[in-house]
């Protein structure tokens, strides 16, 4: 599946890629589904994987670990350990896949302005080779389809809320 567009993928450096989606939602909503395991595992990962297992201990030096089983039953794992986290405008972890080599710090960032929200991704790898083998692997159409799915369950949130304040 390829970028439907809706997510702007840079490389405004040699070891950072930058990924950018404006939601529709405020932007508390979108902190909830970025760091509520409930919430994470309705959207986390493209069509088709599902989440064996999200574990957050959302704290300052708590950890957080992602199974995720693909189609043919294959898994894959991440792992990182919380940075920063100023709610909810911004959260700073640290990321490792099991199978891959290295550590690469993710900085999310929240601007809500009339009522939509903007994440900004920053993705700081160890090296360019490193940086560039994740753009290689397909990652960018991973990434979009996730935040496409993270955009239908915010609909989804906003629409029981209307519901229930009528």
């Amino acid at each position: 599946m390829k970028n439907t567009g809706t997510l702007q993928v840079t490389t405004p450096t040699e070891r950072e890629i930058v990924l950018t989606r404006v939601f529709d939602a405020p932007r508390e909503m979108v902190y909830d589904a970025w760091t509520k395991p409930e919430l994470l595992r309705r959207w986390f990962g493209p069509r088709g994987t599902s989440m064996s297992v999200c574990e957050i201990d959302l704290r300052v030096g708590g950890k957080w670990r992602f199974v995720f089983r693909c189609p043919d039953g294959r898994e894959m794992g991440m792992h990182g350990v919380y940075r920063e986290l100023v709610r909810p405008e911004r959260t700073v972890h640290t990321e490792c896949f099991d199978d891959y080599p290295g550590e690469s710090i993710v900085t999310g960032v929240l601007v809500e302005r009339d009522g939509k929200t903007t994440l900004t991704g920053t993705i700081l790898y160890e090296s360019q080779e490193i940086r560039d083998a994740v753009l290689k692997s397909g990652m960018e159409h991973g990434a979009a389809e996730s935040y496409d799915r993270m955009a239908e369950l915010l609909a989804e949130i906003a629409d029981k809320d209307q519901v229930a304040h009528r």
